[in-house]
């Protein structure tokens, strides 16, 4: 798929600032990601409402995907998605417990939507950065799960706040001024995830065993907000096309 070039520019701009506070990492959580085409991508939830050079629109009040294919393997790996919010949806879809938040983030290990590891970037009501493990063992469909078996993880101390997320305008500038687009970034390096925003930590530390109990393909959520999103990992998925995939994991 291709983007244009302001988003391929300032994704690069902002890999390579993140790139700076990397530290030690395995080879498998460091290097460049690549784009996962929108033909890879299975839509379990939602639909995209369009996808073009400026990367894949989603509005509706929730969407989920995976990539295809992608059968996850190992402890090492990395996923981003770069965005750019442009308000909110089209429709609300408040969550089970009636919040209504706007959010959009990364799907890790994700063997079903009852079993998967989220890293959110909440837009509204309350701004910042999440990490949660849902587990819920037996079970991989909402019908038998629903909004059961989530922990919220703590993050270490002392790390920077995540960048607030403010809608871009059509011609993705603020007030005239171009803005780059949102990075979220997951590194998975063993057992201790590391999640830069915008290129600045903001999220670090252990999972879980229960994170581990469970495996597959990375993917995006996003919740209540319009997006135009680019999903990134390593060799871009190397999938190809979702809709055999996708054939096993519709109403998950």
């Amino acid at each position: 798929m291709l983007i244009d070039l302001r988003f391929l520019t300032a994704g690069a701009m902002i890999f390579a600032a993140g790139s700076a506070l990397a530290g030690c990492k395995s080879a498998a959580t460091s290097g460049t990601l690549g784009a996962v085409p929108r033909s890879a991508l299975c839509f379990t939830e939602g639909a995209p409402a369009r996808a073009d050079e400026r990367g894949i629109r989603l509005e509706a009040g929730g969407v989920r995907a995976v990539i295809a294919g992608d059968r996850g393997g190992g402890n090492d790996r990395s996923a981003e998605i770069a965005f750019r919010y442009r308000g909110p949806s089209a429709f609300d879809a408040p969550l089970a417990n009636g919040e209504l938040r706007r959010q959009i983030g990364l799907k890790l290990r994700a063997q079903d939507t009852c079993n998967v590891v989220y890293v959110m970037w909440h837009v509204a009501p309350k701004p910042g950065v999440a990490v949660s493990v849902k587990r819920n063992a037996g079970r991989s469909t909402h019908a038998a799960c629903g909004d059961g078996g989530y922990v919220n993880l703590t993050s270490e101390p002392g790390l920077a706040r995540a960048p607030l997320v403010t809608p871009d305008a059509p011609d993705d500038t603020n007030a005239g001024t171009p803005r780059l687009p949102h990075v979220l970034r997951a590194d998975l390096d063993g057992h201790t995830l590391r999640v830069t925003a915008d290129g600045i930590v903001v999220w670090r530390g252990e999972l879980p065993p229960a994170a581990f109990e469970f495996d597959g393909p990375a993917g995006l959520r996003t919740d209540n907000g319009t997006f135009d999103v680019e999903l990134r990992v390593p060799n871009g998925g190397a999938a190809g096309s979702a809709s055999a995939a996708c054939e096993d994991r519709h109403g998950n």
